[in-house]
């Protein structure tokens, strides 16, 4: 899309002061003690506890990829799943960080839990879940999403809303509501093989607790980081 020269050239808007724009955080602090051996027990702790505070979709996560030249993009996806094998989220594979991930396998996911003062970042390799597992949560999708993974063709050009728009209501006349809609063939998950998971709590004075696991060969490694 162009954008016009009187759209460049407008007037800028006022910026805030970003510069004294802060907050003290109070909450209570984060000991090695608190810790579970393991940081997938850990983070479903803390997830259950930012479930209970009544976050708005706390499975959102950032997820950050790099090409294979090593520049980095990064979007907010939702997790759908998390065991000790990683944490596992789903997408077309011909997007951008589809294609990112097939060049460069790793990646890092960010939970932003600002409310309860708290974020969880993971660090791994990436793997594609299985077919199987692949089926068995699209199955579980309502049916709109079913239509819409085969509708858009992710991060390509579209001409318009209407061609997109249009695409889904053909699919909507070929696969109505109860009909099984088949799995994309181009659609499936990726699972976030963790090798290392930080936790950071907000402390006052911007002494943040910072505790990360690193996996190892005898199993996960605990280090606490300055904030």
């Amino acid at each position: 899309m162009q954008i016009p020269d009187s759209a460049q050239h407008a007037p800028q808007t006022s910026v805030p002061n970003l510069a004294r724009m802060r907050r003290q955080y109070e909450e209570e602090g984060l000991a090695e003690s608190d810790l579970a051996a393991d940081p997938v027990t850990q983070f479903s702790r803390w997830f259950a506890q930012a479930e209970r505070a009544g976050l708005d979709e706390p499975n959102a996560m950032v997820l950050s990829t790099a090409d294979a030249a090593g520049r980095p993009s990064s979007r907010t996806v939702l997790l759908k799943g998390y065991d000790r094998r990683g944490f596992v989220f789903f997408t077309n594979y011909g997007s951008r960080k589809g294609t990112e991930l097939a060049a460069n396998p790793h990646a890092a996911l960010l939970f932003p839990w600002h409310p309860i003062q708290r974020q969880v970042t993971v660090t791994g390799r990436v793997e594609r879940t299985g077919r199987d597992e692949t089926a068995a949560y699209f199955r579980i999708r309502p049916h709109g999403s079913q239509l819409g993974a085969w509708a858009s063709e992710q991060s390509s050009p579209v001409a318009s809303r209407e061609v997109l728009e249009r695409r889904f209501a053909e699919l909507e006349s070929r696969y109505p509501e109860g009909e099984g809609v088949p799995v994309p063939p181009f659609w499936g998950g990726f699972r976030v093989v963790p090798q290392a998971v930080e936790f950071w709590q907000g402390r006052p004075n911007r002494l943040h607790d910072r505790l990360r696991y690193t996996a190892g060969p005898g199993g996960w490694t605990v280090e606490r980081l300055c904030p």
